[in-house]
């Protein structure tokens, strides 16, 4: 019994110091291959996938009568996405479409009525003219009574009748001057009007381009080729100018990474580095790609209420820097990526650089 349990015991601890040697090795490893790492690559868990996610905005206000799409559904551009009751739009276009017939039909009056004045204008001209020639035949007679009044041989009675003939004749001449005047200056008026008039019709036609934009607007499209997110809108939902209806991401454009570097990583880092990161989603799959810009500032002097530390009583923190990577991969690769994973990346220490 004694031999049993010392062959046993035997082996437990043969078994034991096998284990914790493979732990050993193990760690040895593990611990040189992190040491490796770290003196290879500038590394950093703080790193997430961007994309460009925005808002789809309406436009125009009213009742939802369709929605067309669901949430994470792949849309084209130019998909209808929702329609908004275009009643109250299509009314104000035909509002707007009556008053410049309207407007037009008063110019056409405008016209005709220019058209008038100015044959009574004429009318007032042949008058100036005819007036004139009795002015001119009276002053005629006028002159020839007062030289033979003078030579006796002509009555005062007969110059004083000449006389007045002479002096209604420049009345009436100096009348039809007034009436031509005054005709002109009628058709100077209707000229203005009619100015006033097509200035109006130009006005009016621009605001029935925006009436038709209005009803345009009631018909929400997708800008550009992408994946709808959360959808916040039901049919009969009353909506307002400027409201978020939904979220769309854009597939049009590339997908970046934004690692947030500590200050004493970045020193050797240059647009242009090749780097490479891995997703918590896939720790299996490796990818790669490019730094393309460094901001020009921490990420706290970007924040609402950035730190102040002239006053001298502050605990020095190690700052970080954003890193904007471009992501280099295929159609399915870059699939796999959602925007906000988060991600582990490795920036090699030593990259030739050229110029």
């Amino acid at each position: 019994m004694k031999n049993t349990h010392t062959v046993t015991d035997r082996i437990i601890t043969k078994i034991t110091g096998w284990i914790a040697g493979i732990t050993i090795i193990a760690l040895v490893v593990w611990a040189a291959f992190t040491l490796w790492g770290y003196h290879e690559y500038e590394q950093t868990n703080d790193a997430q996938v961007q994309e460009y996610v925005n808002p789809v905005i309406s436009r125009a206000g009213g009742f939802i009568v369709a929605v067309k799409f669901d949430e994470n559904q792949p849309v084209k551009r130019g998909d209808t996405l929702l329609v908004v009751d275009n009643r109250e739009y299509t009314l104000q276009v035909a509002q707007t479409k009556a008053t410049i017939q309207k407007a037009e039909a008063q110019l056409k009056v405008l016209e005709s009525n220019i058209h008038t004045m100015q044959k009574n204008a004429g009318s007032a001209k042949a008058q100036i003219r005819a007036s004139a020639a009795k002015v001119w035949k009276q002053q005629l007679d006028f002159d020839r009574y007062s030289r033979l009044y003078k030579e006796e041989s002509a009555t005062k009675q007969q110059v004083e009748n000449v006389q007045a003939t002479l002096d209604v004749n420049k009345s009436d001449y100096q009348a039809a001057q007034e009436n031509y005047g005054a005709a002109e200056s009628k058709i100077e008026d209707v000229i203005a009007e009619k100015t006033v008039l097509r200035a109006e019709i130009v006005r009016l036609k621009a605001l029935l381009d925006r009436n038709m934009l209005d009803v345009d607007y009631t018909i929400i499209r997708a800008s550009y080729d992408g994946r709808m997110g959360r959808r916040t809108v039901e049919v009969g939902q009353m909506i307002n100018v400027g409201e978020v209806l939904a979220y769309i991401v854009n597939n049009e454009t590339d997908k970046w990474i934004v690692a947030n570097y500590k200050e004493t990583q970045i020193a050797n880092m240059h647009i242009g580095d090749t780097v490479k990161f891995v997703a918590d989603a896939f720790p299996g799959r490796e990818f790669k790609g490019t730094i393309i810009s460094l901001s020009p500032a921490t990420g706290s002097s970007f924040s609402l209420l950035p730190p102040d530390n002239s006053t001298g009583n502050y605990v020095k923190i190690v700052q970080r820097v954003p890193v904007r990577i471009r992501v280099d991969a295929e159609k399915q690769q870059l699939g796999l990526l959602k925007v906000g994973m988060n991600v582990n990346v490795y920036v090699p220490k030593n990259q030739r650089h050229h110029g």
